[in-house]
C-alpha cells in the first residue's frame, strides 16, 4: 500500500497518524468488522422500493434496508457529485478544498482532492484495514489525485465523472481497457473477488457504482424488463411537463437503478456465501438526490427545465435533489426494520465508520460530521436536526447557494446577479416545496431568525461567499 510517510496533513503527518492510531487512538477491540459501502450516483431517496416507491423494482435494496436501520431523513450538503464526494471521503465541505461543482476533466485536469487531506480510508489503513474501491471516483484525474493516495489499497474503474454503462473503459492494474460488458456487472465482479481475497483480514469495500447516472442506457434486459409495457405516474403537476417524456426517462432511469439492485443482491449473496455477513456491516447511499419532472425539473442541483416555455438551468436545493437513500445493516448491532427520522448527512460518515470499526479520529485532522452510530444503536442521545448546505455552481451556469434546513422550514439564499430569488419553504406544510413564502409578510421574522443562523454557521466554517459578499 502507497502511504505518504512524513507528508504534512494539517498538525498530523502519517508517520505521526501511525502512531497515533497504532497507540492511544485506537479503542480496543476484539472483533473488528469488516465494511462494505455501496455508494450509487444520481439516485434520489425515491427510487428503492423501501422508501415507499410500488413502482420500482429493488428487491434486493429493499432486503437491505428492511433488514437494518432505514434513514428518512439523509441528506448531502452539496447537490452535485465531486462536492458530494468531498463530504464523504473526507467531511469537508467543497468549498474548504477548492471543489465546488463536478470536477470537469476537460478544462479541470489540474483540479482533485488535495492528498493532504487525511480521509477514512488512510485512517483506517493504519489501523490494519485493506481498503478497496471500486467504480467512479471523480477528485481527480492526475496521479496526485489517485485513490492509492488516499488510503486504497486496491482500485478498479475510473478516475473521471463517467463511462459507457456498457462497454466500458476502465482502470485495471493500472491500465485503462475496455471490457465488453455492463458496468454495474463488471464492478460488482471486481468487488467480489477483493472480498474473496480479503476474507480473513479486516477490510473495506466501496462500491462506487455510475448508475443510475444518465445516460441511463443501455442495460441488460434482465433489468429492463421490469418496466415494460408499464405506465410509471408522472410526480408533478408542473404547468407544461410533458408526461409523455417523463414516463419514458423515468422508465430507462429505473431500469438503470434496478441494475444496481441486481448486483447489490449478488454482493451480499457472495457474503452469505463467504460466511462473512455475521461480521460485515453494509451502509448504502447515494452522492445526492434527483429529479425527473419534480418541480419542472431534470438532474440534480444543476437540473435543466423540462416544461414547455423554460429553457436552461435551474439551480436548487430543494428536498428532492439533496435528500438520498440511506440505509445500514450491521448484524448484532441494528434491530431489523428500524427506521431513523433524525437528520443526518454525508459530512457524518467519516466518523461513523470509524466509530464502526473502533477507530478514534486522530488529534489535528479536521472534519464537520457526527457519529450517528447512537442513532443506530436506539440510544437516547441530543441531537441537532439543522442541516446546512453550499453549492457555488459554474458549469453551465453561475449560481452561488446558501441553505438552511430545520424539520419544519428551509431557506435558500441565492447569491449573485443572475439566480434565482431567494426561497422559503414551510416544510410541515409544505414537504414537495411548492410555494415559496419569502416574499409573504407574515413569515419575514421566521426567515431573519434561520438568515441568522445561517450566517452564525457562515462565520463559523469561514464560508470563502460571506467574506466576498463583504467586500
Amino acid at each position: 500500500m502507497r502511504l505518504h510517510t512524513g507528508r504534512a496533513y494539517g498538525r498530523v503527518t502519517m508517520t505521526g497518524l501511525s502512531v497515533l492510531v497504532g497507540t492511544a487512538q485506537i479503542t480496543a477491540q476484539a472483533h473488528r468488522p469488516n465494511i462494505v459501502l455501496l455508494y450509487t450516483d444520481d439516485q434520489a431517496y425515491w427510487a428503492v422500493g423501501a422508501n415507499g416507491n410500488p413502482e420500482i423494482h429493488t428487491p434486493n435494496l429493499d432486503r437491505l434496508f428492511l433488514g437494518g436501520a432505514r434513514f428518512n431523513n439523509a441528506f448531502v450538503v452539496t447537490p452535485v457529485c465531486s462536492p458530494s464526494r468531498v463530504g464523504l471521503i473526507a467531511s469537508r465541505w467543497g468549498f474548504e478544498v477548492g471543489v465546488t461543482d463536478w470536477i470537469n476533466p476537460r478544462t479541470e485536469e489540474n483540479l482533485g482532492l488535495d492528498p493532504a487531506i487525511v480521509t477514512w480510508p488512510e485512517v483506517l489503513a493504519e489501523a490494519g484495514y485493506v481498503n478497496g474501491l471500486v467504480g467512479k471516483w471523480h477528485l481527480g484525474t492526475q496521479p496526485r489525485f489517485h485513490p492509492h493516495r488516499v488510503g486504497y489499497e486496491h482500485f478498479m474503474g475510473f478516475l473521471s465523472g463517467g463511462t459507457r454503462p456498457m462497454k466500458p473503459e476502465l482502470e485495471i492494474d493500472g491500465v485503462v481497457k475496455e471490457l465488453s460488458a455492463s458496468l454495474p456487472d463488471v464492478l460488482v465482479d471486481d468487488a467480489i473477488r477483493f472480498v474473496e481475497r480479503n476474507r480473513d483480514r479486516r477490510f473495506t469495500m466501496s462500491v462506487h457504482f455510475r448508475a443510475p447516472h444518465a445516460p441511463y442506457h443501455p442495460v441488460p434486459s434482465t433489468d429492463s424488463a421490469h418496466y415494460v409495457g408499464k405506465t410509471l405516474t408522472v410526480p408533478d403537476a408542473y404547468p407544461g411537463l410533458d408526461g409523455d417524456e417523463v414516463r419514458r426517462l423515468t422508465r430507462e432511469y429505473y431500469g438503470s437503478v434496478s441494475s444496481v439492485d441486481r448486483n447489490v443482491g449478488r454482493l451480499l449473496d457472495a457474503l452469505d456465501a463467504l460466511d462473512l455477513s455475521s461480521r460485515t456491516i453494509v451502509l448504502f447511499t447515494s452522492d445526492h438526490g434527483y429529479n425527473i419532472g419534480h418541480h419542472g425539473i431534470r438532474h440534480k442541483g444543476n437540473a435543466r427545465w423540462i416544461v414547455a416555455g423554460k429553457t436552461g438551468r435551474r439551480p436548487n436545493m430543494y428536498d428532492t435533489s439533496i435528500r438520498i437513500p440511506t440505509a445500514v445493516r450491521w448484524p448484532g448491532v441494528v434491530e431489523p426494520g428500524q427506521v431513523i427520522d433524525r437528520t443526518v448527512s454525508n459530512l457524518d460518515f467519516y466518523p461513523t465508520i470509524l466509530a464502526m470499526a473502533g477507530v478514534k479520529l486522530p488529534d489535528g485532522v479536521k472534519i464537520h460530521g457526527r457519529d450517528f452510530t447512537p442513532l443506530l444503536r436506539g440510544d437516547e442521545v441530543g441531537w441537532d436536526d439543522t442541516l446546512f448546505g453550499a453549492y457555488d455552481m459554474h458549469h453551465g451556469f453561475e449560481a452561488r447557494m446558501r441553505m438552511i434546513r430545520t424539520p419544519s422550514w428551509k431557506l435558500v439564499r441565492h447569491y449573485g446577479a443572475i439566480t434565482p430569488p431567494d426561497e422559503l419553504y414551510h416544510l410541515a406544510a409544505d414537504p414537495d416545496e411548492h410555494l415559496n413564502l419569502i416574499d409573504v409578510p407574515a413569515h419575514r421574522t421566521r426567515a431573519a431568525d434561520l438568515q441568522a443562523q445561517l450566517l452564525a454557521w457562515q462565520t463559523e466554517v469561514q464560508d470563502p461567499l460571506l467574506t466576498a459578499t463583504r467586500k
